[in-house]
């Protein structure tokens, strides 16, 4: 059956004005009302908006809703809700409250305006009841808007923001279809979706992680991100000006030599003078391609298998970065958008063994050349863990095997300070690989609980991840 529904801002903001339930409060703050202007311009507004405020001037936003960090931040933007949905239950529900599910719609903006500045983005979120008298639901989003003329970022603002109303009033109970309704009509060359958040009665069941990935699988955004408990978080507030340190891997499962890896590098990269007292980022990133190629490179992610890993990571204290991002080049690009101290990866030596595979390269004009010189720009510093190989030789940076021509360039990387080789670990780790411990799990071999942390292994035997059966008990 064809998916009837409208994808026209102005059918969508129609569409809620002609819904005799809703009834609700537009907020918005920089850049104009550019979304309530769609509801205005549909006709039958009258029926729809109780309220459209502006409070432009930072005094008085300040005045209404309380003083914030920032102007333009999620704080904010939940003090507008909150603000403005109490409002709207205190004078209206006694009157209007059988017949009507009332909501507010919140924006906190920064558009491109005289200073020229490319920092445009925005805090965008809809806190709703679905049917009188239910309880609240809410989406929040944060949007990067990405045109660079003010007025194409206004109707870009404009436009997402209609479809996060209308998403919220039609689409709540099908939130993937939600997520993806919000680049109806416009394109990720426009904007950028990078976070969001489903809270509330109608979304009980969603696990945001997920609807992280969705962001990530669309193209919304190149890369999404959320803490150990799950909460999905929002790149540049937690990058902001911090050094970060980055290992990728399958984590199927975390096992002793990753969290080894982490370690060592943390210990190496905290004494880098571009770190100092800072507080660095550690994360662990998992990469679309790992996700899509372990699920027998389908082109789809098993998001069971997805989750079980995003747990054993959260049994171990990380952070999660899902990208996009498998170029080494375009993952440092991705993190100096969003701080500009110190930069770290940390990966084994068989990864820096690809990573001088020119094969890897031959979409770029300049070549390896010019990756590098992409990868490296920023100071960016690998920091190498070594590789225990069949022959039960170790392969460190120095003992590497680098293509003649590309010899000198490695040579110059590691005498520059870029390459660095770990020599902190521990080496009774170094027989441990994540495909070994996967394969014994899933034949019931008790001997992989040794090889990963025990947090992890106990997660693995309660949840039945990665095919994991329980031992049938022993006959009397």
């Amino acid at each position: 059956m064809p998916d009837s529904r409208p994808t026209d801002p102005h059918q969508k903001a129609l569409a809620v004005n002609l819904d005799p339930r809703r009834y609700g409060t537009f907020a918005e703050i920089g850049a104009g009302q550019e979304v309530v202007r769609w509801f205005f311009r549909a006709g039958g507004a009258a029926g729809t908006i109780a309220k459209s405020i502006s409070a432009y001037d930072m005094t008085v936003s300040d005045a209404i809703y309380g003083r914030a960090e920032r102007y333009v931040c999620r704080e904010r933007l939940e003090r507008m809700l909150d603000y403005e949905h109490q409002l709207n239950l205190e004078r209206l529900r006694e009157r209007r409250g059988n017949t009507t599910a009332f909501f507010v719609f919140a924006d906190t903006v920064k558009a491109r305006g005289f200073s020229g500045s490319s920092d445009c983005h925005g805090w965008l979120g809809m806190r709703f009841q679905s049917h009188p008298r239910d309880a609240d639901s809410q989406i929040i989003i944060h949007v990067n808007l990405l045109d660079r003329e003010k007025e194409a970022q206004q109707e870009a603002l404009g436009i997402v923001g209609v479809n996060l109303v209308y998403g919220a009033c039609f689409l709540h109970h099908e939130p993937e279809m939600l997520i993806e309704s919000l680049l109806d009509g416009l394109s990720t060359e426009r904007i950028e979706i990078d976070m969001v958040e489903l809270s509330g009665i109608e979304f009980r069941h969603v696990d945001n992680r997920v609807m992280s990935l969705k962001l990530v699988q669309l193209g919304l955004t190149g890369a999404a991100m959320f803490a150990a408990d799950g909460t999905v978080l929002q790149p540049s507030e937690v990058l902001r000006k911090k050094p970060v340190l980055v290992e990728r891997g399958s984590f199927k499962p975390v096992t002793h030599v990753n969290l080894d890896m982490m370690t060592s590098a943390l210990e190496k990269f905290s004494r880098e003078p571009g770190v100092g007292d800072a507080e660095v980022v550690p994360l662990m990133e998992i990469t679309m391609r790992n996700l899509i190629s372990s699920n027998g490179g389908s082109g789809t992610v098993d998001v069971h298998d997805f989750l079980a890993r995003a747990e054993v990571i959260a049994a171990c204290g990380y952070t999660v970065l899902i990208s996009d991002y498998f170029e080494y080049y375009r993952l440092a690009a991705y993190l100096a958008r969003h701080t500009d101290r110190q930069l770290g990866v940390v990966m084994g030596a068989g990864s820096l063994r690809e990573l001088f595979d020119e094969h890897f390269y031959q979409n770029l004009e300049g070549g390896i050349l010019e990756s590098f010189g992409r990868l490296f720009k920023n100071d960016l510093k690998l920091f190498v863990y070594p590789l225990l190989d069949p022959s039960g030789e170790i392969t460190t940076v120095r003992t590497l095997h680098v293509a003649s021509g590309l010899r000198k360039l490695f040579e110059y990387l590691s005498d520059r300070g870029n390459i660095e080789q770990l020599d902190n670990f521990h080496r009774d780790y170094l027989p441990i690989f994540s495909r070994d411990v996967l394969q014994k799990i899933r034949r019931g071999d008790p001997s992989w609980e040794d090889a990963v942390p025990a947090a992890v292994a106990e997660v693995i035997k309660r949840n039945a991840f990665f095919d994991y059966q329980a031992p049938l008990a022993a006959s009397a």
